[in-house]
């Protein structure tokens, strides 16, 4: 399985690979192995010529497995490394999906500080959260002082791979590059302050992404997965895709109606039940806590709550 990944080495971001359980930089894997054309700048970069560079990622990958003896002084463990969100500067805001899976709409539905007792499910709900706020595995999520109400959500992330617009829902996979782990927080104070999601869905830093992207010709039916999250080791949420009440053609296929998706959106895609606010006793992220989010076959995103 081809897992990507962007990371911070001096400052400058960097595009890598894992090497079975190791991580290398791309381009100097490839100028070792004599793949010397293969020196993709960025993330998107890489994901927007993919047809052309895939086949050679995947090659200088292999190769690099049956070297790993002669490249360890190149490799680098995961421990020692600054994880970035895998598309760190996206070209516009992340697109998300609001309320996508019944659970947790009927779980919001009963929690103490909403009020009201009906939502309507027959259309997908969009929203967007700024590009500030994406992070990588390991960094810490700034608790902002305007809130007090910080929530996890796990949701497994789509990264577009081709342009397109008013696609049809049997063709929305060709324009998908991948799919990595992400933990859409969400400070509810501010949403019922604001009466809308966008101010609360948007706090700098707030939205960790990765640790890697799984390549969609290597993860098989996203529709099929498990999502998990835990918060200090206890387990909050525990499902599956195949709960959502909109699947990722529908959901793709309805966002691209008059608006052209392009290399390197990400799209988030909801969450399922167990979140902080509609608890027994709702429970909010504190500086101090630890939050794990997990995507079947798509790794664990683990980051800190600090102050801000």
């Amino acid at each position: 399985m081809l897992k990507l990944l962007t990371y911070d080495y001096r400052g400058v971001s960097r595009v890598g690979v894992y090497v079975g359980d190791k991580i290398g930089h791309i381009p100097r894997l490839a100028g070792i192995l004599g793949r010397r054309g293969l020196n993709p700048a960025g993330m998107v970069e890489l994901i927007e010529n993919w047809e052309e560079l895939g086949p050679e990622v995947r090659g200088m990958a292999g190769d690099a497995e049956k070297n790993a003896a002669d490249l360890a002084g190149v490799l680098m463990d995961p421990d020692d490394v600054a994880f970035m969100a895998p598309v760190p500067n996206p070209g516009r805001n992340v697109l998300c999906m609001g309320l996508n899976y019944k659970d947790h709409v009927n779980e919001g539905l009963k929690a103490k500080d909403v009020q009201t007792d009906k939502v309507e499910l027959d259309e997908p709900i969009f929203f967007t959260k700024a590009p500030s706020t994406l992070i990588g595995h390991g960094a810490g999520i700034p608790r902002h002082n305007c809130s007090k109400k910080y929530d996890y959500e796990v949701e497994i992330a789509v990264i577009i791979g081709r342009s397109g617009i008013n696609i049809p829902r049997e063709e929305v996979y060709a324009h998908v590059f991948g799919y990595c782990c992400a933990n859409d927080i969400s400070a509810r104070d501010i949403q019922r302050r604001h009466k809308q999601i966008f101010k609360g869905k948007t706090l700098d830093r707030s939205c960790p992404l990765g640790p890697f992207i799984v390549p969609k010709e290597d993860y098989g039916d996203p529709m099929k997965k498990t999502l998990k999250s835990w918060v200090n080791g206890e387990l909050r949420q525990d499902s599956t895709t195949a709960n959502m009440i909109h699947d990722i053609p529908g959901m793709l296929a309805s966002l691209s109606e008059g608006l052209t998706l392009k290399p390197g959106d990400i799209f988030l895609t909801g969450t399922p039940s167990g979140v902080g606010y509609a608890r027994e006793t709702p429970s909010f992220l504190q500086p101090g806590d630890v939050v794990e989010v997990e995507v079947e076959g798509l790794g664990r995103l683990k980051n800190p709550v600090v102050e801000a």
